[in-house]
């Protein structure tokens, strides 16, 4: 019976630990978005991660791989799309007072009881004067570094429009 107890204990603890609980996603915000139309993305480069296994029995050994790759540009400008702005490819004189300039970087890692979160920080300007709109900062966690950083930027975008980020 303690044997029992102790294996119900440890898998108890286990599935407690291995929920990862995000950290809540900040966003400052300066002024509304309201009135710009246009967006520029200042450009990123692309990242491939894969993850995979290895198992053997008395058959052979099998194992599985999955590549992903990201670009957060791509996926910044997808959700800015679905928003109702136009990319444009470089900032126009013309268009600046109705155009945000995005900007994307990592801000860091946190190791959690099996594997790590990303965390990712957007900045939003105003192109026609290079004031701070707003700032958010999300992390993500998912099988590969690029789930982690598309699961930050959607998180971080949700904050900037809520309820129509998906």
């Amino acid at each position: 019976m303690k044997a029992l107890k102790f294996i119900a204990l440890s898998v108890l603890t286990l599935l407690i630990n291995s929920c990862v609980s995000l950290k809540p996603v900040t966003y400052t915000s300066n002024t509304s978005l309201i009135g710009y139309k246009y967006a520029y993305i200042i450009p990123t480069s692309g990242l491939s991660s894969s993850s995979g296994g290895v198992y053997g029995n008395a058959y052979g050994v099998y194992g599985s791989t999955v590549s992903k790759s990201i670009n957060p540009a791509d996926v910044i400008s997808g959700i800015l799309m679905k928003n109702g702005f136009t990319l444009i490819p470089e900032l126009n004189e013309e268009l600046k007072d109705r155009t945000i300039i995005v900007s994307y970087g990592e801000t860091g890692r946190r190791n959690v009881f099996w594997g790590y979160t990303i965390e990712i920080t957007l900045q939003i300007l105003s192109a026609d004067n290079l004031e701070v709109l707003c700032t958010t900062t999300a992390e993500g966690m998912g099988s590969t570094e690029a789930d982690d950083i598309r699961i930050a930027i959607t998180r971080a975008m949700e904050a900037i429009f809520p309820g129509g980020v998906n």
